[in-house]
């Protein structure tokens, strides 16, 4: 019994454990719901911002300039700040269609003439939104207005320039050299307010770095709440902040917002972005691997540790080339941006092609995956393909957005993991405390039978023997004293009565089992009980069908249903009813006693059955207690449905057997 007791208390305690699980759960699912939508309204805020801003601009008539002229130079002249003659050879036309133009051999360096228009702003400036060069100086005429140089391997400029009323209809020189193949300016050239253009000049690359910072918070918060999650989660979970940490470095990192504004940190955000590329991709494959499995023979698994291979050998071609000072840089962008790229491109396909097998396996996760990494592996595969079709002359753009679906994609399918196993856990909470229940009913149980078992017989005897005695003083007193006598013999009676109880609740086996009829025996339940029912103002209805047969012990099926019967009784008020049914449905027999009377509350709802639990002033709750194990005994179960007022209704279930007059046709 000890040891029953014991284990009793250790399911409690795992189940308050299972209970402060859920809540922890709950509350990082939460968490995590409510930072995505955060960065979605700050996304929608900005964009509505940029939209106003826009529109209240409307009104100031800035001048796009889209053709200008270029001289190709080389690395011999760049310290000199001589401004070639416009009538020497070798000037080209070009236009903001074309876009970056690409150097021919053995340049480096080029000039571009830009014609100023004749203006009449009160503060005017020029603004470049994008220049590729990696030393840039600007002239108006003779007079150098704009210098500024990099020694890191970032071309992308936005220039805004201010200028003079004095300069309208003036030529601007715009010296450029690169290591790379693009150069100068990519679309137009703006000549306008200075007011104006500065905002444009703030917001270019800007909402780039609020999207990265929204997804670094995300998955600050989301790896410190996957410590919380099982073991089971904790891979995906931490995996999946590394990704959207990892995007949103790629976000900051990428956007000219840093190059422009804090172009010292230009070397830091190169190497971070390097990176970030390196850790989004293996931490990609390996999410996927979690949620889908290494694929067929392995293939995505293998590919994974490929990756991490890959990634690690250039992360050791980033320290050779820092500690060499940058004398491996070309080895080190071939295989760090050309490299890489073709393997983004082949991982994508390879994902895609995985996760659409998966979809059309109907898998849910996967339709969802599908959803979102195929949104974005084909926004990057497209947008990969077209920048090396260029050859390099495109800034990649739409990735970053798509990733924003990816990763809402990915929160969906582990916010519905966790919902899963949430549902999961608060069902087995619910069995753990029903089998609590059980359990603690169970040793009550055990308690009363090995009582009965032990007691019973020894007390039974000597009350005979009392009673008999007590019997034969009645028929020789009168007066007082025979009224004391029977009052005696009637709680011996009693006494006599909850020993039987007792004994039947510690034997419930049957002696002698038989087919019985339920029609039968709810007519001889009825003719017992119905002059009860009327003393108390009450009525009977039975509506039993026939040919309802089940196996037990006649007395037995009686002392239960009688039990249950007379507490509706006992419960009756004014006009009582109490309707008994029973029918045949499959291979069970369903027996229904309703009353309407006062009912029962849910405490008490849950408590009957149990020892010594009674509503009744001298009741000692075994009459219920032995219904119970007389219906357990013949397989079947019992349930209560009670509500105060409005009465109370027991169904009991029990196997249905077959009938004797059919078997004996058809033998």
């Amino acid at each position: 019994m000890a040891g029953g007791i014991g284990t009793a208390r250790g399911e409690i305690i795992t189940e308050q454990n299972i209970g402060s699980e859920i809540f922890i759960r709950g509350a990082c699912m939460r968490l995590v719901a409510k930072f995505g939508q955060i960065s979605l309204l700050l996304c929608l805020i900005w964009t509505l911002f940029g939209s106003f801003v826009a529109a209240a601009e409307g009104g100031y008539a800035s001048i796009e300039i889209t053709d200008w002229r270029v001289k190709w130079g080389d690395s011999a002249g760049t310290g000199s700040n001589a401004i070639p003659d416009t009538k020497e050879p070798g000037w080209i036309a070009a236009d903001g269609a074309q876009g970056a133009l690409e150097l021919p051999d053995g340049a480096s360096s080029a000039w571009t003439r830009v014609q100023l228009p004749q203006y009449s702003f009160t503060s005017p400036s020029v603004y470049i939104e994008k220049l590729y060069a990696l030393h840039v100086r600007v002239y108006v005429e003779d007079r150098l207005v704009f210098e500024a140089g990099r020694g890191y391997i970032k071309d992308q400029y936005s220039l805004l320039v201010p200028l003079n009323t004095a300069d309208a209809g003036k030529a601007m020189y715009i010296w450029t050299e690169t290591l790379q193949d693009r150069i100068g300016v990519k679309d137009k050239i703006i000549i306008g307010e200075h007011s104006v253009l500065v905002k444009d000049y703030i917001r270019n690359g800007l909402i780039d770095v609020i999207l990265g910072g929204a997804f670094i918070f995300v998955a600050i918060v989301l790896f410190v709440c996957s410590f919380y999650l099982n073991k089971e989660y904790f891979p995906i979970a931490a995996t999946l902040a590394v990704v959207i940490a990892s995007t949103g470095v790629l976000s900051v990192t990428y956007s000219p917002f840093i190059y422009t504004f804090y172009s010292y940190l230009g070397p830091a955000s190169i190497i971070f972005y390097d990176i970030a590329l390196l850790s989004l991709l293996p931490a990609l494959t390996y999410l996927f691997e979690r949620i889908f499995g290494g694929g067929k023979y392995g293939i995505i698994r293998k590919f994974r540790k490929f990756q991490a291979g890959y990634s690690l050998f250039c992360l050791i071609c980033l320290v050779i080339n820092l500690i060499s000072g940058n004398r491996f840089v070309e080895l080190y962008y071939f295989v760090s941006t050309t490299v890489v790229g073709v393997i983004l491109i082949l991982q994508f396909v390879l994902l895609i092609a995985c996760v659409v097998l998966f979809a059309l396996r109907r898998n849910r996760d996967a339709i969802i995956f599908a959803v979102g990494f195929g949104f974005a592996a084909l926004t990057s595969v497209l947008e990969l393909s077209w920048y090396y079709y260029r050859e390099g002359d495109y800034d990649l753009f739409y990735w970053k957005w798509s990733l924003v679906v990816f990763i809402l994609s990915l929160i969906i399918i582990l916010g519905r993991r966790l919902a899963l196993n949430h549902q999961q856990v608060v069902k087995y909470s619910r069995e753990l405390e029903l089998f609590n229940n059980e359990l603690q009913r169970s040793e009550k149980m055990e308690i009363i039978s090995e009582l009965a078992a032990s007691v019973a017989h020894e007390v039974r005897n000597p009350l005979q023997v009392t009673r008999g005695f007590l019997q034969l003083l009645s028929e020789k007193s009168s007066g007082d004293e025979k009224s004391y006598l029977t009052m005696a013999l009637s709680e011996l009676d009693r006494a006599a009565s909850i020993i039987t109880d007792f004994l039947t609740f510690a034997k419930p086996e049957f002696e002698q089992i038989s087919l019985l009829n339920v029609q039968d025996e709810f007519k001889h339940i009825e003719s017992i009980l119905r002059p009860l029912c009327h003393l108390t103002g009450g009525k009977m209805v039975v509506e039993v069908g026939d040919q309802l047969w089940v196996r037990g012990n006649s007395s037995k099926f009686k002392q239960a249903f009688i039990n249950i019967i007379k507490n509706s009784i006992e419960s009756l008020g004014d006009d009582g009813v109490i309707q008994m049914s029973a029918y045949a449905k499959g291979d069970k027999v369903y027996i229904h006693i309703k009353d309407n009377g006062e009912g029962m509350d849910h405490d008490v709802l849950g408590r009957l059955g149990e020892p010594y639990f009674s509503n009744k002033t001298k009741g000692t709750g075994l009459g219920l207690m032995v219904t119970f194990r007389i219906i357990e005994a013949m397989r079947g179960e019992i349930r209560f449905i009670s509500k105060k007022g409005a009465g109370t209704e027991s169904v009991t279930v029990l196997p249905r057997a077959d009938n004797p007059e059919a078997s004996d046709s058809q033998s």
